[in-house]
């Protein structure tokens, strides 16, 4: 295995923090929107801001080895909490926006946090639910406080206020700040990231300062990432990809992260600020991708076959490159050709005309989007991990991007397959273990190695090719081992399927629940004057099964006899978190669906 010898300077987040700054205070750390306008934060600021709000929780009580829950959309203050909690020896919590108060309540309980900072009045008001069943929450800062004017409560103060606790200490002791940072461990616990709880209650996984900087060097190694790279961050901050895209690495590499005005405004916000590097979630890439598809149903004639004859080519080219063969001159030229006429005007309007760098993680991405993206001049790559391994195990790195695997381990990363098949994982990147839950540490990690809980093949070069969950693979009656999630990335490729999960175990074929994809299902009834009502009732539309019933035949075309969906059934409802049926990533919690559905489940497979 690899190994890296981490520097003083570089030991931990807080260290590489103040070495970044003092390299280059004057440049552009972040931009945020205000009023319609991008205003820029320096590095120097930055430090500043960490600096008083560090100080400031100080005031309050918190020490070494307390923990501070943190919820909001992605904002300066949010890092700004994040880097000041870590440099007091403190344990950052990251909490979803979206989690309901009694999620918030038993994550703030679990982990005995003592501050909860949190964004607005709709965030405030999940903290005063929680706080009587959290004994050991002391107090709750509010960042924006509008709506709020009135609002007095002991308990309650505003991020200004603490600011101007962080000011009125450092007067006092004006080297307490550098002396804090200084102290702090590598091998003291910097975060804890709860699991988005696909198959049971959240667990509080620990990452410690050394799992985080030795990570960094790792990504940094295995991809390109340079100080001159813009990032739009938009993603959950309180899942482990987003924060190392928008917290850690371009502390480690100097790059300047973007933030959205609102969840509302990410395609807008894309289009002004056209990142060099973008990391998203499949869904992102697949909602980016059937858009594109229906909005070229809905142009002229002349477009379609225009974009039709270019799509053609992209095809054919990537096709070539994918199988490492070398790509005839007649072939280049008729690429450039259509990237320059109709290619190159789609990444603009996209907002990806200047991306050398994208990347999809969180979840299994289907290799037919992963084409597409090439053949339109996006370089999309695959990285495959766990929050246990810090975010990354696996990456596609270099021009070595294939669509049957995701690529080989991170430099210093060792993977090996366990008799059964479950990939397991060793290196720095790989956890202490989870919160106060020492039985389910043991079941984890042994000797070192994480038990990733998937399943997957090596080849003889060391590329990892994932097979499934390894809960979630399907037995039919016939002994047949079924991956469903290959054939469910096959049919949220089509632009009306937003999920599908793949049901089957035991019983005698496969069947699908289908999700359909409201704002592309409901662009065709409205194209073929399709009468309906509720999103319930458009999924009963005869017309509407039809059109999904092609989709999904479609798709048996190029799957084995076993593999074929032979019933579907569309769900009558949206797929919410708060409803428990996705995480905030927005992972079908299977389990949970096969019960809530099982009516519609067991009609599928009567008679």
């Amino acid at each position: 295995m690899q190994d890296h010898v981490i520097t003083e300077e570089y030991s931990t987040m807080p260290k590489m923090f103040r070495e970044r700054v003092s390299r280059h205070p004057d440049k552009v750390a972040m931009r945020y929107k205000y009023l319609g306008i991008w205003r820029d934060i320096t590095w120097q600021e930055y430090l500043d801001n960490v600096r008083l709000t560090c100080l400031g929780l100080v005031s309050l009580g918190v020490g070494r080895g307390d923990r501070v829950a943190v919820i909001g959309e992605n904002r300066p203050e949010w890092l700004y909490s994040d880097l000041a909690t870590m440099a007091i020896g403190a344990v950052t919590v990251g909490i979803y926006t979206t989690s309901a108060a009694q999620q918030c309540e038993y994550v703030v309980g679990h982990s005995g946090a003592k501050v909860f900072i949190a964004e607005d009045e709709e965030q405030l008001d999940k903290a005063l639910t929680l706080r009587d069943q959290t004994p050991e929450l002391t107090r709750i800062v509010i960042i924006d406080p509008k709506g709020l004017r009135s609002f007095s409560d002991p308990m309650v103060m505003t991020f200004e206020e603490l600011l101007e606790m962080g000011r009125d200490l450092e007067a006092k002791e004006p080297s307490l700040f550098g002396d804090m940072v200084a102290h702090t461990d590598p091998d003291d616990m910097a975060l804890i990231i709860y699991t988005s709880g696909t198959t049971g209650p959240p667990k509080g996984a620990m990452l410690s300062h050394r799992n985080i900087t030795w990570t960094t060097w790792s990504i940094g190694t295995a991809i390109p990432l340079e100080p001159a790279d813009e990032l739009l961050s938009f993603l959950p901050l309180s899942h482990i990809a987003e924060r190392m895209f928008s917290v850690f690495l371009p502390i480690r590499f100097g790059y300047t992260v973007n933030f959205t005005e609102s969840p509302d405004t990410v395609m807008d916000n894309f289009r002004e600020v056209s990142p060099t590097v973008i990391f998203a979630v499949p869904r992102i890439w697949e909602k980016y991708h059937s858009g594109i598809r229906i909005r070229i149903a809905n142009a002229t004639w002349f477009k379609r076959v225009v974009y039709g004859l270019s799509e053609t080519v992209s095809k054919k080219y990537g096709q070539v490159r994918f199988e490492r063969k070398s790509v005839p001159a007649w072939l280049r030229l008729m690429r450039f050709l259509v990237n320059l006429l109709v290619f190159y005007k789609l990444r603009e309007r996209l907002g990806f005309d200047r991306v050398r760098l994208a990347v999809s993680g969180a979840a299994p991405i289907s290799p037919d989007v992963l084409r597409y993206f090439h053949g339109i001049g996006v370089p999309l790559r695959e990285v495959y991990g766990q929050t246990e391994g810090s975010g990354p195990t696996c990456i596609h790195q270099g021009d070595n991007i294939e669509l049957s695997n995701v690529g080989p381990a991170l430099p210093g990363v060792e993977v090996r397959i366990a008799e059964d098949g479950e990939i397991l994982v060793k290196g720095g990147n790989v956890f202490m273990g989870y919160y106060n839950s020492p039985d389910a540490t043991a079941e984890t990690l042994t000797e070192g190695w994480l038990h990733s809980g998937d399943v997957g093949e090596l080849d003889n070069r060391g590329y990892l090719k994932i097979t499934d969950r390894k809960k979630d693979l399907i037995i039919t009656a016939g002994g047949k081992n079924i991956a469903p999630q290959n054939i469910e990335n096959q049919l949220k490729f089509s632009p009306y399927v937003n999920d599908a999960i793949v049901v089957g175990d035991r019983l005698k074929f496969l069947a699908a629940l289908i999700v359909i994809d409201e704002e592309n299902v409901v662009q065709y009834a409205q194209d073929h004057k399709i009468p309906f009502t509720t999103y319930e009732s458009l999924t009963k539309c005869p017309e509407i099964i039809e059109l999904i019933d092609r989709e999904v035949q479609e798709v048996n075309k190029g799957l084995s006899h076993v593999e074929t969906v032979k019933k579907f059934t569309i769900v009558p409802k949206k797929l919410y978190e708060e409803d428990g049926e996705v995480t905030p990533t927005m992972k079908v919690k299977r389990k949970y669906i096969n019960e809530k559905f099982g009516d519609l489940i067991r009609a599928m497979y009567k008679g």
